[in-house]
Order: C-alpha cells, then sequence, then structure tokens
C-alpha cells in the first residue's frame, strides 16, 4: 500500500463509553477485508463512499427525482426507489433533500484534519483517549501509522480495533503505537469463518499468534452468533478460551448478536443476511462459569443501543 494522504472516514463519534477504556472519541474507517452476515456497520464494509438513503425522514417532496444526472431515483418504491447501479453518488440529490434523508457515507480526511477534529476532545482524554475502528482501519495502515504517531505526540492513549485479516507488515508498522488493541476473533473454525465472513481465518490466526508473542496489550473479541460461529454455545465457548488461554492473552470478551444494525442495510438498499433470536446473557454466563480460566478473564458486553 501507497502512503495515503487521505483516508475514507464515515464517521466520528463522541463520547464513547464502549470502545476503550474512559470517554473516547472514535474515528471509522470505510473498507473491511470481511463481509460478516451480521455486521452492525454495513456501512463500513464497502471501501468506496456510498449513498445512504435514511428512508423515516423522507417527506416525498420528490425534489431529488429531477437533479439526478443518471435517473437513478424515482418514484416507483415507498417512498423512493434508488437504482444502486445507476447511482456515481455524485451528491446532488444530497444537496438538494430538505429533510436530509439523502447523506453520502465516507469522506477522505487528511491527518491534519483527524487531529483537528479529535483534539477538540482531548479535555477528555485524562481518563480516555481516540480509538481507531471502522471497517477495518489497519486497511490504510499507512495512513493509521502516521496518524497514531501523530495522538502519541499529543499524549492521547489509542486504541485500535482490527479483524485482524490484513498484511503482517501493517502490524508491525503501528505496533509500537498502540495503547491497546482490540483483536476481533470471528471464528476458530476456518470453513465456518469462510461461509459467514467470506474470507479465510489463516491470516487472522496467524498474526493473532504474531502480537501474542510481542509487547502489545490485546483484548481479544468474539461476537456469540447462534448456529454460525457457534454451533453449540457451550462447547464453543470452552474451545475459544482453551486457545486465547494458550496464547498467553488474559483477556476475552464476548458479544452477543443483536440486531441493532439492520436498518442500515434497508438505508443501503440491501438484504439483512440473517434473522434469529440473540442468545441469553444467562446462557452465555453460565458457559463461561462452566469452561472458564483462571488466566483468562472473560466478559461478556451487553449490547446498547446507542
Amino acid at each position: 500500500m501507497n502512503r495515503e494522504e487521505y483516508a475514507l472516514i464515515f464517521d466520528i463519534q463522541r463520547f464513547s463509553l464502549g470502545d476503550g477504556p474512559g470517554i473516547r472519541t472514535v474515528v471509522f474507517f470505510k473498507g473491511c477485508p470481511l463481509h460478516c452476515l451480521w455486521c452492525h456497520n454495513p456501512e463500513s464494509q464497502n471501501p468506496s463512499p456510498e449513498l445512504l438513503f435514511r428512508y423515516m425522514r423522507c417527506i416525498s417532496c420528490m425534489d431529488c427525482i429531477p437533479k439526478c444526472p443518471r435517473d437513478a431515483i424515482t418514484d416507483l418504491g415507498e417512498p423512493l426507489a434508488i437504482d444502486r447501479g445507476k447511482c456515481d453518488v455524485c451528491g446532488i440529490c444530497v444537496e438538494v433533500c430538505p429533510s436530509h434523508a439523502l447523506e453520502i457515507c465516507g469522506r477522505k480526511m487528511s491527518i491534519e484534519e483527524v487531529i483537528r477534529e479529535v483534539l477538540r476532545d482531548r479535555v477528555f482524554y485524562r481518563y480516555g483517549g481516540v480509538t481507531l475502528s471502522g471497517g477495518e482501519p489497519l486497511y490504510q495502515y499507512s495512513f493509521v501509522s502516521r496518524l497514531l504517531r501523530e495522538l502519541k505526540k499529543h499524549g492521547v492513549h489509542t486504541v485500535v480495533e482490527t479483524c485482524g485479516h490484513v498484511p503482517r507488515e501493517a502490524f508491525e508498522e503501528v505496533a509500537g503505537y498502540i495503547d491497546l488493541l482490540y483483536y476481533d476473533l470471528k471464528a476458530l473454525d476456518d470453513e465456518r469463518h469462510k461461509m459467514f465472513t467470506g474470507v479465510s481465518n489463516k491470516l487472522i490466526i496467524s498474526n493473532l499468534e504474531y502480537l501474542a508473542g510481542k509487547d502489545v496489550d490485546i483484548i481479544i473479541r468474539t461476537p456469540v452468533v447462534p448456529g454460525y460461529n457457534f454451533i453449540d454455545i457451550e462447547s464453543g465457548i470452552c474451545r475459544l478460551i482453551e486457545y486465547v488461554d494458550s496464547l498467553g492473552i488474559d483477556r476475552l470478551e464476548l458479544l452477543p448478536y443483536h440486531r441493532f444494525g439492520e436498518e442500515k442495510y434497508r438505508m443501503l438498499g440491501r438484504e439483512y443476511g440473517i434473522s434469529l433470536q440473540p442468545p441469553s446473557i444467562k446462557t452465555l454466563e453460565e458457559a463461561v462459569d462452566k469452561c472458564g480460566s483462571k488466566r483468562v478473564s472473560v466478559d461478556i458486553i451487553i449490547p446498547l443501543l446507542t
């Protein structure tokens, strides 16, 4: 990868309490090599800008229809239909929409722009910091490396969340500037990983085992999606804890499946990939109690609708 002058960012979220220690500002990078069926940030997957249609805000004024130069918007839907194959994300419809129902997701930002934005919150960073998330921030690792270096110059605590499916040199370049690494391990079984994320987990496992031998503070995060990455919750959690223990990593977070991102798929004109009931917290707690390790601290992260 080249040394990018800009990165594609789709959101900067302030005052987050669930993305690392303390009060944090989270920078969301666009683009991800995985396409998990349960992804709650589907707008993060595509490494290019996309048109979001917040249909609940639409007032059916139809101002966007004649303005679209590619005739990608019609009144044949409820309330509008967008032909994603025709749309080139020019943004003209966004400019004329009086209710802000249309929005371009993803904008190019320079290092200076990102630093300026996140340092607006530095008063809170005494007990917090900045988290880089996505998508996959290390998809744009040259930019991320320089951004992390700048943040450390300002004395900012840094967290990076990664799916691990990136070149080894990405970790070699950024490891020295990360205070905490959230490592998303979607599934231990390679075939199921391919089936539900679109890629093998071999590179992910290889990078994790490499990092486990380095001076990097790691918390492994694993979604619990019954019937998908966990065929049987109890045996799956037992196997996962044993694997984490074997790496010498002492913290694991289990993230119960939720449906909070479902509406985003409709905003993108996409179908939501799965339909199932979230696992009960009690079931997860019982599995952890039965399979727990003295050396691995396991936390169940209860999802919050934000």
